[in-house]
């Protein structure tokens, strides 16, 4: 009796494991199935919104394992999923809802928004959880960039996050991707943070976060683009200037591409900064537009055409090339680039609105995810990249 009762727990428990892993992939599987039959971008545009809205209180958790077999001992470890890589991804459902609230009065979307604040500051305007990492600069930038709010209520909270800035910069005055790792500078990080130190330095006439971002970038662009392409590493080391991990990796290339021309966007025409910017935009809009294959998807590593199409480096360079059609010198090329970019995500997304096929969470320098899938980061530049008002004037 007593076997009996193990042999029935023991199976009971590996068929728990089975299905653990086997539901996930069912259900990307169902979720596939018609994927990518919108041909009306307004209507495609309404799908992937009211899919942003539904995921900025409820956020899906990505995966940080590619494992797909015994992922029960992976949730036991801790090692499935962890909020540290949340930040951007709730920055990009901001950014992209907050395009949507310029162009639409919709109170649905400003309750949810409200929600989404009220969970992440408190009555004084000042983090209730402060983040600790750099990451949390993107997601304070995607705050400052709603309109139908007072946000200086919440200076405190972006004081704090400057000041968290400043503490990761290392001897050479740029900031490190994380304290403990001060002898790398990594791609991701212009990203994070580019944005955010320009609009604040604007706003609150602080001329030294300004200088700051600026200085990021320019040092990434002596020392960790590959010449004479201009595409970035994934990160290089501070001391001997060696470039590390992979030149072209798709998504490096959307961090830098959206640091750069967010910041160019922050600064007002005429700043001392705005030339030296904009000429960095030029050069790499006609790079990254050299990348871009015939279907309108970037790889995940753009340098080969066979590899497979990354969703998030095709949202984010989609959205750049948009920007950076402003510029009259490369207003078509750039035009043209955004909506082929368009084009291709249209064929990636799924019934329900979920754009698919965006490259997993990294794991390391060189070390990147084989698993395409779902990614509130990639949602949230396609929202977006659609709501901005210069892109029914550049297409």
């Amino acid at each position: 009796m007593v076997v009996q009762i193990l042999s029935v727990v023991l199976l009971s428990l590996i068929a728990v494991i089975i299905l653990i892993d086997v539901i996930p992939m069912f259900k990307d599987w169902v979720s596939r199935i018609h994927i990518g039959r919108y041909q009306d971008k307004q209507m495609w545009n309404k799908s992937i919104t009211t899919r942003g809205i539904r995921w900025l209180n409820n956020t899906p958790k990505i995966k940080v394992t590619d494992n797909t077999r015994f992922v029960a001992i992976d949730m036991l470890r801790g090692n499935y999923t962890k909020s540290a890589i949340q930040h951007w991804q709730e920055a990009a459902l901001v950014m992209g809802l907050a395009e949507y609230l310029k162009q639409n009065d919709d109170s649905e979307v400003k309750q949810e928004m409200t929600k989404f604040l009220n969970s992440k500051l408190d009555s004084s305007g000042q983090w209730i959880e402060k983040p600790k990492q750099v990451d949390g600069a993107i997601l304070a930038y995607a705050i400052m960039k709603l309109d139908f709010i007072d946000t200086d209520r919440y200076k405190a909270a972006f004081d704090y996050i400057w000041d968290m800035i400043q503490d990761h910069r290392g001897q050479d005055g740029t900031v490190a991707y994380r304290k403990f790792m001060q002898n790398y500078r990594y791609v991701d990080t212009i990203g994070f943070i580019c944005p955010f130190l320009v609009s604040y330095g604007i706003r609150y006439q602080n001329q030294e976060s300004v200088n700051l971002a600026v200085e990021q970038i320019k040092a990434y662009e002596d020392n960790g683009m590959l010449d004479p392409h201009f595409i970035p590493s994934h990160a290089y080391q501070v001391e001997n200037k060696v470039p590390l991990g992979l030149y072209g990796w798709g998504r490096g290339l959307g961090w830098y591409a959206i640091g750069l021309i967010d910041a160019w966007n922050e600064l007002p025409e005429g700043h001392p900064h705005k030339a030296a910017l904009e000429a960095s935009v030029k050069k790499f809009a006609i790079a990254a537009k050299s990348f871009q294959q015939p279907s309108g998807n970037w790889s995940w590593t753009v340098t080969r055409g066979e590899c497979r199409p990354d969703s998030s480096t095709t949202a984010t360079l989609g959205w750049f090339m948009l920007q950076a059609a402003k510029i009259e010198e490369i207003s078509e090329l750039c035009a043209n680039s955004a909506d082929l970019a368009v084009h291709y995500l249209m064929q990636a997304t799924r019934r329900n609105g979920a754009v698919d096929f965006s490259q997993g969470d990294t794991k390391d320098i060189g070390v990147y995810s084989m698993l395409f899938n779902i990614l509130p980061f990639t949602q949230g530049f396609c929202i977006r990249l659609m709501n901005s008002k210069t892109y029914s004037k550049a297409v």
